[in-house]
């Protein structure tokens, strides 16, 4: 694993010590590679929808679309 030295300012660095103190990360490390993953997370998501929004629908966008649309996604969560 690297190494990685960071730089805050005083308001920062009590903030994240009481997110670490309050939300039982053991130490300041895990909460910001938990922020970073976050971050990623988020980031493969917005590229995702970008991405399908550049498609052209295929098949109405109504509830049953959407009925379908949670029913893939519970099975895909359950595996």
């Amino acid at each position: 694993m690297s190494t990685m030295n960071i730089s805050l300012p005083d308001n920062l660095k009590q903030f994240v010590d009481q997110q670490v103190a309050g939300r039982g990360y053991g130490t300041s490390s895990e909460y910001v590679r938990e922020l970073i993953r976050h971050d990623k997370d988020r980031q493969h998501l917005r590229s995702l929808l970008l991405e399908g929004a550049s498609f052209e629908t295929t098949e109405p966008v109504d509830a049953a679309y959407f009925d379908s649309l949670r029913a893939r996604a519970s099975r895909q969560s359950s595996k």
